[in-house]
C-alpha cells in the first residue's frame, strides 16, 4: 500500500456519553497508528463547531473513535452521509440496530445464531402493570442466574449477574441508570470469547478470538480497562473446530446485522462447545487493553496499517 501522507483523516473522540475516556483513549490509539504511517490526522473532540467544520474542511475520511450513543446509535453517521463525507465503520441502519441490544439478537437470531433466552423491559412496564407483579412472574418464569443490562450502552456499565432473585429489583434499577431498556437474559456458563471482523474490500474476515478472562470473574468496567484486572488468551484456548465455529458465528452475525468495515461480536462457548451470541459492537474499543488490537497483533497484522486499509475502503466505496 502506498504511504502517502496527502490523505487527510479526522479521528472523532470524546462525546458526552459515559465512555468518554474510552473513547478519547481508542480516538489517541487510531490517531497515533495512522501518524506512524506518515498519514495526516487530526483529532477533534465533537461540539456545537462540528459540522461546520467538517463542511469547511471537507477531510478525506472520518474515523469516528466515539464509544456511546453519540457514534454507535446511526445520528453521527447519518449526517457524515448528508455531508457527503466518507467515514469508517457501519452505515446508520446498520449502526442502530447493533446498538439496540434486543434487536442486534431478534436479528442474529432469525439468521440461525444461537442466543442465550432474555426479555427485554422498559421501565415503564414496571409502572404500569406494578414493580411487585412483574418481578414475581419474572422470578417464576426466568430462574436465576441472569445477567441485567441496559439495552443500549457498551463497556458493562450497568450490567450485573443475578443469582439471587432478590438482587433483581437493584439490578434493573442499575441497568434503567444508563437506558430505559433493561435486558433480562439467562447466563449461560461457558468460556466468554469477543471475536473482531474486519474488512478492507475483500469481504468480511474473523481475527483470531480473544478468550476472556476476568481475574474477579465479572468483565466488568474496570475489568476492561485497568491493566492486570484481566487474563486475555489471544488466540482463545478453544480446540481448532470451536474457533472455526466462533468465527463462522461472528461473520453470520456481521452479516445478519449489516454492519461495515468492522466490528466485535461478543460470544459465549457453551458446555456443549456451541458459540452462543451475546451483543455487536458497532464501534469496538481500540484502547491499550482492547479486544480488536490484541486480536490484529495476535495475526500478525500492524495496526497503522490496517487502519490505514479501512480508511481506504471508506473512500473507494464513497467515490464508487
Amino acid at each position: 500500500m502506498n504511504h502517502t501522507s496527502d490523505r487527510s483523516i479526522v479521528v472523532l473522540a470524546g462525546g458526552i456519553s459515559h465512555e468518554r475516556d474510552v473513547s478519547l483513549r481508542s480516538g489517541r490509539r487510531v490517531a497515533d497508528s495512522l501518524a506512524e504511517h506518515g498519514i495526516s490526522v487530526i483529532l477533534k473532540d465533537p461540539d456545537a463547531f462540528l459540522l461546520g467544520y467538517l463542511q469547511h474542511s471537507r477531510p478525506d475520511v472520518v474515523w469516528p473513535a466515539l464509544h456511546g450513543a453519540s457514534g454507535e446509535d446511526g445520528a453521527l453517521r447519518d449526517l457524515l452521509e448528508l455531508l457527503g463525507i466518507p467515514y469508517v465503520g457501519s452505515r446508520p441502519d446498520a449502526a442502530r440496530l447493533a446498538w439496540d441490544k434486543p434487536t442486534a439478537k431478534a436479528i442474529v437470531s432469525r439468521a440461525g445464531v444461537p442466543t442465550p433466552r432474555s426479555l427485554s423491559l422498559p421501565r415503564e412496564t414496571f409502572r404500569e402493570l406494578g414493580t411487585n407483579s412483574v418481578l414475581a412472574v419474572i422470578a417464576d418464569e426466568f430462574p436465576v442466574p441472569v445477567v441485567v443490562k441496559p439495552a443500549r450502552g457498551g463497556s458493562a456499565q450497568g450490567v450485573s449477574i443475578v443469582t439471587d432473585p432478590a438482587e433483581l429489583p437493584r439490578a434493573m434499577v442499575d441497568a434503567y441508570t444508563y437506558c430505559g431498556v433493561a435486558l433480562i437474559e439467562r447466563q449461560v456458563i461457558g468460556t466468554e470469547i469477543a471475536v473482531s471482523v474486519i474488512d478492507s474490500g475483500d469481504g468480511p474476515v474473523a481475527l483470531p478470538a480473544v478468550e476472556i478472562e476476568p481475574v474477579s470473574g465479572v468483565y466488568s468496567f474496570e475489568a476492561r480497562y485497568n491493566a492486570g484486572e484481566t487474563t486475555f488468551y489471544t488466540p482463545a484456548r478453544l480446540s481448532d473446530k470451536v474457533a472455526a465455529a466462533a468465527a463462522n458465528t461472528a461473520i453470520r452475525a456481521h452479516n445478519a446485522l449489516g454492519m461495515r468495515h468492522l466490528s466485535r461480536i461478543d460470544l459465549i462457548i457453551d458446555a456443549s462447545g456451541t458459540p452462543q451470541f451475546l451483543e455487536a459492537n458497532v464501534l469496538p474499543g481500540l484502547t491499550e487493553t482492547s479486544l480488536l488490537p490484541l486480536a490484529l497483533e495476535a495475526a500478525g497484522h500492524d495496526l497503522g496499517w490496517v487502519y490505514e486499509a479501512l480508511a481506504d475502503a471508506a473512500i473507494r466505496e464513497a467515490t464508487a
